[in-house]
Order: structure tokens, then C-alpha cells, then sequence
């Protein structure tokens, strides 16, 4: 039986290399790098911005507490918590019984008035007649006059009566001020009211066409907001819709709230797209500063800082063997997810975005 010779010793430390060579070079070579962990240097356009939180609020006037201001007793609602209604549509009505009698006798004290006016008339008339034939002295048609003179006064004291009459009867029928929506009914049918030195509300109506957003600003940036300036927003409710608006106002007085001093800069919306923004929504608000267009610029994750120094690793090479290394840059605006580049890398560049291999 042949048995196998065996490896002098020599063939087997060669073989031994070989095999540990291999797979050293197997373990260099083993990590390739993907799209994902590249970018490239691009123009780009980059605005810095300054971002706050916010709530959605009703603009001045949009909201409305109607109320009475008659006392009485609530004889019909017309209305109810999110009805729509239109300026001028009828939501209340009072028992207008005891306003309809004062209108009645304020009517008939003026038709009085109306008579004794006229009867002076005729008095006056008749007495210059004779006054004009010598027949009558001047004192007579002087107390004729002034007569007159009174029930002239009576009748328009009156009218003035039966106006206010008038205009107490028509507050028993109450209208909406503003279009809008139904938000809240504080009184139900049947119940008192009782109008006094405040009017008891009734409804409070919503216009969900007129609204705004309130931004806290924090006090170290406030001194960066201007009226114009471009803003954009979220919602919670539509978290994949930015919205757009403008700043209108900057309110001077501080808000604190949690020790942190804020000042409230109102965005006047501008787009909705269509969605139903409600008050009290909170909203993320960027407020827009300043632009530079065109400017190179890389994602902020590419960037390196040693002793100071900033350097980002170039990846340079064919597919199969990009090596990335370092390269010192210089750079200018930042954003929330790219900065500008001044120096060291040109366009069409490609960086890394995460950590070199450690074999590079």
C-alpha cells in the first residue's frame, strides 16, 4: 500500500502564508461603501431660518361671544354646537311679551303727543287771525306760541321714546355679527338671563376663514424677526403638510411661559392647501431670514472637526476601491441639514457621510 509523502517543511510554511495572506487581504478589502454613506457636493440653494413652536389662533374679531342685552327668558334657540351660520341668521329668541307692551304704550304716548301738537297748531293759527284784526293782544298769541313751542318738544321726546322702545323690542330677536361656526351654547331654552352690567353670552361663532398663527419666539432670536418675512408651518393633525404664511406682527409685550421669555410674532397664513386649521392647533413655525442661491454645499453629517480644523473624507476612486481620505475645507452658512462650502471641494465632488473603514 502507497502512502502519501509527506510536505517538507519549507512547503508547508509557504503554505501556511498563503493561506493567512489570503485572508488578510479578504478582511482589507471587505468593506465596500454604498450609496447611502456618500454625497455629493452640489449647488444648492440655503436659507437659514429660525424655528419656534406656536399655536393656530382666531384673528381679531373672528371669534365673537353673542349675548343679550335684554333681560328675559330664552324662548326658542335656533342653533347648535357646530352649525355653520351666516351673518345676520337668527340663533336666539327671548319672550318679548313685556317689550312688546312698552312698545305699545310708548306708540300710543306719541300718537298723543302727535294730537296735542296739532291742536296747538290750530290754537296758534286762530289767535294770529285775531291778532292780525286787532282783536287780540300780543300776550295771547305769545302763550299760544309757547304752547306750541312745548307740545312741538312733547312730540319729539316721544318719537325718541317710541325709537328706544323699538330698538329694546328688536334685541329679543338675537343675530350672528360674523359668519362662521357654532363653537359654543351657554344657554338653553327656558332658562333666565339676566342682562346687567355684562351681557351674558349666548353662542360664541368661530370664523375658521379668518385665522392665524401665534409663534413664541424665543428672546435670543426675536431681534432676527421682520415683519414680511416668509414662514412655513405644521401641524400635528397634518404632519406631512407645510403650510405657508407671512409675518404681520411682532406684539411687543413678553410672554413667559415655563421661565422662558418668548415674544409672539402673528404669521398671517398664506396656503392652507386645503386643509381645516382649528384654534388652539400647536404648530412647528420656521420662520425664513435670509437666501443665498446656488452656493456649494454638503450635508452637515459630512463634516469633521479636529483641534479646531474642519475635514471631511473625499472619496476618490473607481467603484470598487473608493478610499476615502482627508480633505481640510472652509465653510460659510449653516443649516438644519447642509452647509456651504468656501474652500476645498469643488462641484461634483463626493464625500462620506459616515466613518472611514478603519484599513483606509
Amino acid at each position: 500500500m502507497n502512502r502519501p509523502h509527506p510536505l517538507p517543511a519549507a512547503a508547508l510554511a509557504v503554505a501556511w502564508l498563503a493561506l493567512f495572506g489570503l485572508t488578510g487581504c479578504s478582511e482589507s478589502h471587505g468593506d465596500v461603501l454604498s450609496e447611502t454613506e456618500i454625497a455629493t457636493v452640489a449647488r444648492r440653494d440655503l436659507s437659514r431660518s429660525v424655528l419656534a413652536t406656536g399655536i393656530v389662533r382666531p384673528k381679531v374679531g373672528a371669534e365673537v361671544r353673542v349675548g343679550s342685552r335684554v333681560s328675559g327668558i330664552v324662548e326658542r334657540l335656533h342653533v347648535n354646537i357646530g352649525d355653520r351660520v351666516e351673518r345676520g341668521d337668527l340663533l336666539a329668541e327671548l319672550d318679548a311679551s313685556g317689550l312688546d307692551a312698552r312698545l305699545r304704550q310708548a306708540s300710543a304716548a306719541r300718537q298723543n303727543a302727535e294730537a296735542s301738537l296739532g291742536l296747538a297748531l290750530r290754537e296758534e293759527a286762530r289767535l294770529r287771525t285775531l291778532f292780525a284784526d286787532q282783536l287780540l293782544p300780543e300776550q295771547e298769541l305769545d302763550r299760544a306760541v309757547a304752547t306750541r313751542t312745548l307740545a312741538e318738544a312733547s312730540l319729539e321726546e316721544a318719537t325718541a321714546a317710541l325709537d328706544v322702545a323699538r330698538i329694546e323690542r328688536s334685541y329679543s330677536t338675537i343675530r350672528a355679527p360674523i359668519q362662521g361656526v357654532v363653537a359654543s351654547v351657554s344657554t338653553q331654552e327656558g332658562e333666565t338671563v339676566a342682562a346687567s352690567f355684562a351681557s351674558p353670552t349666548f353662542v360664541t361663532i368661530i370664523d375658521l376663514d379668518r385665522l392665524e398663527v401665534w409663534a413664541y419666539v424665543d428672546e435670543t432670536d426675536i431681534g432676527r424677526i421682520e415683519i414680511g418675512q416668509r414662514a412655513s408651518f405644521t401641524v400635528d393633525t397634518y404632519p406631512d403638510a407645510e403650510l405657508r404664511g407671512t409675518v404681520c406682527a411682532i406684539q411687543p409685550a413678553a410672554e413667559v411661559r415655563d421661565n422662558v421669555v418668548n415674544y409672539i410674532a402673528r404669521i398671517e397664513i398664506d396656503d392652507d392647501l386645503g386643509r381645516t386649521l382649528r384654534p388652539e392647533m400647536t404648530t412647528t413655525v420656521e420662520v425664513e431670514l435670509d437666501t443665498r442661491e446656488g452656493v456649494l454645499a454638503i450635508p452637515n453629517g459630512a463634516i469633521r472637526r479636529e483641534n479646531g480644523r474642519k475635514f471631511v473624507y473625499l472619496v476618490e476612486g473607481p467603484a470598487e476601491d473608493r478610499l476615502p481620505r482627508r480633505r481640510s475645507i472652509e465653510t460659510g452658512w449653516r443649516t438644519a441639514t447642509h452647509t456651504e462650502i468656501l474652500e476645498g471641494l469643488d462641484e461634483g465632488q463626493r464625500v462620506l457621510l459616515t466613518d472611514p473603514p478603519l484599513d483606509s
